[in-house]
């Protein structure tokens, strides 16, 4: 049997694999968390990462580029238009053919930057209950429950996987302003997430802050009905508006401090039990009503509301002035918000704001900005405490540090306290009337 040789076959010489693209395309997750503690600050070391976010409603049909120019404000419109020309900017995964390309339903937009994320404080996330189904937290100020805008791993969900491992997936059942600091709900399951989160949409949660607001609030028991309509959500500015959501908030004066100087204001320590649950409710109907939290950068900022810092404004006449002064906010100008007349709050934090410093950073050119002065890392708005209405638990924290006098004056909750059963009552006619809306008879 005679062998015959068989010549193998062909094979076209493989092309060289081309080049890996000029940038990702799927997210980084450095572990661990690139954190380092400094000036009493926790900062995150810039890092590189891809945005994926999917198109909005209100983004459909409209330009690229006149998206990110709309819709994220902390880097300039030729940044864009040069990460769209570089491929840093990216349409389900490929390069955008122009800065005019539409983006429809279903699309997925990719963005990849060298982060640079703001400091938050560096207090610890205090807790204040902890079993096998719930972390209760007592949130520092400042710090964002969730990664949003510039924030990312300064956010009290990424710290607390930072603390507890990688694989933990916190779950936040209630929602804080970011500038807001008090009770937080972390659900360690999806089953007692949803139980929480059903009591808190059903209402049967009683919420009560804590807030140092500017001048003497009146005495007494008084009730705030006015409906909120979110005006910016590029600046998260809400007002007053009659074709705004309900908003239901009962407020009680505590304290009153006049100030020394008799040229300035002094401020008061008021209780807020909110009925309904708006974004910025409480903040948005204490300017309403003259008293603004003192040291709130949005509703008692002079350089963007002027001398009345809003109070009893419930029209639309001046949207238009007030987001371009706002907008304006931690780029080129510090806010002068009433907190700098606040006798606790020293002089040199005016000048010591988070604003751009005109250095750019040697990686990507991104312009940077200074560290946030103390005063801006929180408001004077705290959740105290957070009950079930049937009494079945209840969790809150100590008074706030700031909840005092300008000597020291210790401020605290009377021993024979009846808010929160008027708070009940009020609720309860407040269903009955709705009740009867219901049945009653067409005229």
């Amino acid at each position: 049997m005679s062998l015959a040789v068989i010549e193998p076959p062909y094979l076209p010489p493989t092309p060289a694999p081309s080049p890996p693209p000029a940038v990702a395309i799927t997210p980084c997750d450095p572990w661990p968390r690139p954190y380092f503690l400094s000036d009493g600050l926790r900062r995150v070391a810039p890092y590189h990462y891809t945005y994926n976010t999917n198109c909005k409603q209100r983004w459909r049909g409209r330009g690229i580029l006149e998206i990110f120019q709309d819709e994220f404000r902390d880097r300039p419109v030729e940044y864009y238009q040069e990460a769209i020309a570089s491929g840093a900017i990216q349409l389900n995964g490929k390069p955008v053919p122009a800065p005019t390309t539409t983006v429809k339903n279903g699309d997925i937009i990719s963005h990849t930057l060298h982060r640079h994320e703001p400091p938050v404080t560096g207090t610890p996330i205090g807790v204040v209950h902890e079993d096998n189904d719930m972390l209760v937290i007592d949130k520092p100020a400042g710090v964002p429950v969730h990664p949003a805008g510039r924030y990312n791993y300064n956010s009290v969900i990424e710290i607390l996987r930072a603390e507890r491992g990688h694989q933990w997936n916190p779950l936040p059942c209630n929602r804080l302003d970011r500038l807001t600091s008090g009770v937080m709900f972390i659900a360690k399951h999806r089953a007692a997430a949803d139980e929480l989160t059903k009591q808190i949409m059903g209402r049967t949660v009683r919420k009560e802050y804590i807030a140092r607001v500017k001048g003497e609030f009146p005495e007494g028991d008084l009730v705030c009905e006015q409906p909120i309509l979110q005006i910016s959500p590029k600046l998260g500015l809400n007002r007053v508006r009659a074709n705004g959501k309900e908003a239901r908030t009962v407020f009680r004066r505590l304290a009153y401090f006049p100030s020394p100087m008799p040229d300035k204001e002094g401020y008061s320590i008021v209780r807020a039990l909110p009925l309904t649950g708006r974004t910025h409710q409480i903040r948005v109907h204490l300017q309403f009503l003259g008293h603004p939290i003192t040291n709130d950068p949005i509703y008692s900022n002079r350089s963007v509301f002027g001398s009345s810092l809003g109070r009893a404004s419930a029209t639309d006449s001046d949207d238009e002035d007030i987001i371009t002064r706002l907008s304006r906010m931690g780029k080129d100008e510090v806010a002068d918000a009433v907190a700098y007349h606040d006798e606790m709050v020293e002089d040199y934090n005016k000048k010591k704001a988070e604003k751009m410093t005109g250095e750019k950073c040697d990686i990507c050119g991104t312009e940077l900005y200074s560290d946030p002065g103390g005063h801006e890392l929180g408001i004077y708005l705290h959740a105290r405490r957070y009950a079930c209405s049937e009494g079945k638990w209840g969790y809150e924290t100590d008074m706030p540090p700031w909840a005092v006098g300008p000597k020291g004056e210790v401020v605290g909750i009377p021993p024979a306290d009846d808010l929160v059963a008027k708070v009940e009552e009020l609720k309860l006619g407040i269903e009955e009337g709705k009740a009867k809306e219901k049945v009653a008879p067409v005229p």
